[in-house]
């Protein structure tokens, strides 16, 4: 009644609403006059593959859940998005919904976001670079998501991987192995998977892996397209999260012995 006679009625906007001791029917009127609903969040985090992103959606009690049964291969068909592999298209962020959203809305959202982050890097990118794509570049900054979380490593692995493309070297990432084994993977990577044959096996293939192999965030896709000056070919894990970089086969192997071997 206090809405018709105020002439609110036809303005209040439907949704869920949080009602607080102590409100008065005016202030509670106006809430549902301003659309003041209550809003939720997720993260999709950086380095997760996208069946992770869909898995995390799926958990969460105030999405609708419309994904079950989906893989990277018809994830986009299913959210009618161009394309056919799903990985590394979607932008690791907070996202904000209100209930009645779903897991499909917000990747919706979250690939239109990173078309729109990748589109401006690739935009700025410096000149020289070994990828003919905003694609290819997003494929560079997931294998460099996946190798550090060091802030400072990653223009440096970049400039690894670039100057290993320019060469014709073989890239020799271990996580785009790992992610060619799925579900084969037990967490150690053995000398015999990294001769299998496999499409991302990057050991025994040239370039780059064919698809992203992760959610690449913004200072991946940044370091991919302005990698550090530098002659570096080699890198390896000194175990503390850093890694120690070399020029040549002998410093690297000197390094891996260091840090590597027991």
């Amino acid at each position: 009644w206090l809405a018709r006679l105020s002439g609110d009625a036809r303005r209040v906007q439907a949704g869920e609403y949080e009602m607080r001791q102590g409100d008065s029917p005016v202030r509670v009127l106006q809430r549902f006059v301003d659309g003041e609903v209550v809003t939720y969040d997720v993260k999709l985090l950086e380095g997760w593959t996208a069946m992770q992103a869909v898995a995390e959606l799926a958990r969460h009690p105030a999405l609708d859940v419309t994904l079950d049964g989906v893989t990277v291969h018809t994830l986009l068909e299913v959210l009618g998005l161009p394309g056919g592999h799903a990985e590394g298209l979607f932008f690791p962020d907070t996202y904000h919904f209100v209930r009645g959203d779903s897991d499909a809305d917000i990747l919706r959202r979250a690939y239109v976001r990173m078309q729109s982050v990748l589109d401006a890097a690739w935009e700025d990118r410096d000149a020289g670079l070994p990828y003919d794509s905003p694609y290819q570049a997003l494929i560079a900054a997931s294998l460099i998501e996946k190798e550090t979380g060091r802030e400072d490593d990653r223009p440096l692995i970049s400039q690894v991987f670039a100057l290993r493309l320019e060469r014709g070297m073989r890239l020799q990432t271990d996580p785009a192995v790992i992610y060619g084994l799925g579900d084969r993977f037990d967490g150690d990577l053995r000398r015999a998977d990294l001769r299998a044959p496999g499409p991302y096996n990057t050991y025994r293939n040239r370039g780059l892996p064919p698809t992203p192999i992760a959610l690449p965030g913004q200072r991946s896709i940044h370091a991919a397209l302005h990698p550090a000056d530098g002659e570096y070919l080699y890198f390896v894990s000194r175990g503390d999260g850093s890694s120690k970089f070399s020029v040549s086969l002998d410093e690297h192997e000197a390094a891996v012995r260091r840090y590597q071997m027991p």
